[in-house]
């Protein structure tokens, strides 16, 4: 009887993701993802930049490639003082090109105060942040901006590919988790235009916005302690917590590769992990004012984000572990039929196999069990830990010599 509050926590979690927020969409109808023709403002796509070598100039080339009007784009390249060569790829993808301009941070400063130099360094309108390791739609600003149907909506995100998927086990299991988390769990937000976290990967906002929540973003910190990680979802539920509307649409994508390695893929999770609780903990103190039905959404995910290691951990103290496998197969297993069923349409060579969604069963366990706690200990990590360590926010000196081509690739932040 004492696990059941933790089980019915668990059904109000799995309900709002699986089925409410499918119901709403539907109810919602046009409503869900309204679109415009009759808005085209001036658009300036900003990318911060760290270590990417020559990626940083295909992402250029794409992003000049975009179906909009030339004379109203604008790209503009935040260099944050690269180790490698990505700054001199950078000036290259720039030259002849006026409209594409690249800054260098005078050291240092992390990803939110290189955005926020080059929003006040542009007058456009829109303010459309992409990582430097993406490759983007020909359509995504289109789309993205089609979305801006009302004064009230300061943000509109989209949905990220994984380039990578037929990489291995791993990545074949991330391209369905990515699938769930895109086309699913964001419906409830959506439903009441109050997305609380829009990806850094691809996202439009209104530059006026983002210039008043400047002195917010610029300092960050809990309890003294400055904040470097999760900017993306800080940024998202600052503007929700302004009182602005937030929307999230597919119809605008991207593809980037995701963490091809264990120990990659367990630093991306620890990060975000991280990112989570210190969002979740922070918005206790507003997150009343929001729909009531996103609220219990939001607190009910910050709920089962603490209290399911007790089950967990409750469970293998008392020999009971498996019984914690065989539910978790279970839900892997209805995941794994609803997204073959949810991607028949689409063709072999863009979708995996549905058993590549097994070793969640074993992994979800354990990244609750061991990241939570840790995340807890180390909220005030500062360091880039899907690139290597290769740097963090306290000051680098640009290297004299590229990094060669495998330690770039190494470095690169995975989404």
């Amino acid at each position: 009887m004492e696990l059941f509050p933790i089980q019915l926590l668990i059904l109000v979690v799995l309900m709002n993701r699986y089925v409410l927020g499918g119901f709403l969409a539907r109810v919602k109808g046009r409503y869900f993802d309204e679109t415009t023709d009759d808005y085209e403002p001036t658009v300036a796509i900003v990318i911060p930049l760290f270590n990417e070598g020559r990626g940083i100039y295909d992402t250029v080339l794409s992003l000049l490639e975009q179906d909009y009007p030339a004379e109203k784009l604008q790209v503009v390249v935040v260099d944050d003082c690269s180790r490698d060569d990505s700054y001199q790829w950078a000036c290259k993808a720039a030259e002849g090109r006026p409209n594409v301009k690249v800054m260098r941070n005078p050291h240092n400063m992390g990803k939110r105060k290189g955005i926020n130099r080059a929003v006040r360094a542009t007058e456009a309108e829109i303010i459309v942040s992409v990582d430097s390791d993406v490759l983007v739609d020909k359509r995504a600003v289109r789309e993205l901006v089609r979305r801006f149907v009302s004064p009230k909506i300061a943000a509109v995100g989209g949905r990220t590919f994984v380039s990578n998927f037929n990489d291995n086990w791993l990545t074949r299991m991330l391209e369905i988790k990515f699938y769930f988390s895109q086309e699913w769990l964001k419906d409830i937000e959506r439903s009441f235009r109050s997305v609380m976290c829009l990806s850094g990967c691809l996202t439009a906002y209104r530059r006026h916005v983002l210039l008043d929540l400047e002195p917010i973003l610029e300092d960050r910190e809990v309890f003294g302690v400055p904040i470097r990680y999760g900017e993306d979802r800080f940024l998202t539920r600052q503007i929700v917590k302004a009182g602005w509307q937030t929307v999230y649409t597919t119809a605008a994508f991207c593809f980037t590769a995701a963490p091809s390695k264990m120990s990659n893929y367990f630093s991306q999770q620890l990060r975000w992990r991280r990112s989570n609780l210190i969002d979740l903990m922070c918005g206790m103190s507003h997150g009343w004012k929001l729909h009531p039905v996103v609220a219990l959404h939001y607190f009910s995910l910050f709920a089962l984000l603490i209290a399911y290691p007790v089950k967990i951990l409750h469970s293998v103290i008392n020999d009971e572990f498996f019984d914690i496998l065989v539910m978790h197969a279970s839900f892997v297993a209805v995941l794994g039929v609803l997204y073959r069923v949810g991607t028949r349409h689409l063709p072999k060579e863009r979708r995996v196999p549905a058993a590549a969604f097994l070793p969640m069963v074993f992994l979800m366990p354990v990244t609750y069990l061991l990241f939570t706690p840790l995340a807890l200990l180390t909220l005030d990590s500062g360091s880039w830990e899907t690139r290597g360590g290769a740097g963090t926010v306290t000051g680098i000196e640009p290297a004299a010599a590229p990094a060669d081509e495998a330690q770039r690739a190494e470095e690169r932040r995975p989404a």
